[in-house]
């Protein structure tokens, strides 16, 4: 079950650097405007918010439903964002909202979803963000997680062609799970994303997170980048390690 993954983190384990030098920003963005051609003009950016919903989830869950209004705002400044909510709990339950512009009504989901015990369903988030980018381009996936209970052989096949595509993960973690973790850092690897680790009890850690990527997906890397230079250290540890 996704709760009894808590196991403390390894002696040495390495956070990603909460800035990095500005040389080494500008080299980052002439390299990732190669990677990613920019949204054609007047089109919005289209986020998809990924959370594991099983039982040890409920602080995070909670912590969210306060938060995620804010990447509408930070996006709203850039073009706009659409989300789309997905989530998986229980016996095999993995589903998905339609495509939403607004954080009220992304909010009211999230508040009529509660969580249930169950195995986590990686890979069907990351199947699902292929299959939606290949009907309309996906410009980044969050996923919010603190466990991981598949093949990671499976999910790195996964990640790899959603990498193809162009489309980032971002992966967020709760917690000390040395398995998940290890994992994690290989889906955003694989995506040329970026993973960070959050303490539930800081909730602005998490906002700032999510804040960057919804700002990364509604106007891409230059507005990622200057969001960096207002000092959002969120931007900061996703830019640090894009590539």
């Amino acid at each position: 079950m996704a709760e009894n993954r808590k196991t403390p983190a390894p002696t040495g384990t390495n956070e990603p650097a909460a800035a990095s030098p500005r040389p080494e920003i500008d080299a980052f963005i002439k390299r990732a405007r190669t990677l990613a051609p920019p949204r054609e003009a007047g089109t919005r950016g289209r986020l998809i918010f990924a959370l594991d919903a099983t039982m040890s989830r409920q602080p995070t869950w909670d912590v969210a439903c306060g938060l995620q209004a804010d990447m509408f705002r930070e996006a709203a400044a850039i073009g706009g964002l659409d989300v789309q909510l997905l989530y998986f709990r229980g016996l095999g339950e993995c589903r998905a909202s339609g495509w939403v512009s607004d954080g009220a009504r992304l909010a009211n989901l999230m508040t009529r979803i509660s969580v249930r015990g169950g195995h986590t369903q990686i890979g069907k988030v990351l199947s699902h963000a292929r299959r939606e980018t290949e009907k309309a381009k996906v410009q980044a996936l969050v996923y919010v997680g603190d466990a991981m209970e598949e093949a990671i052989d499976d999910l790195s096949a996964a990640a790899g062609q959603l990498g193809l595509l162009g489309v980032p993960a971002f992966v967020f973690q709760e917690g000390h799970d040395p398995i998940a973790e290890q994992a994690f850092r290989e889906i955003a690897r694989l995506t040329h994303g970026a993973y960070c680790r959050f303490d539930v009890a800081a909730a602005h850690e998490l906002g700032e997170l999510l804040r960057a990527a919804a700002v990364y997906a509604a106007g891409g890397v230059k507005a990622l980048a200057d969001l960096s230079a207002r000092r959002n250290t969120g931007a900061q540890k996703l830019l640090a390690q894009m590539r």
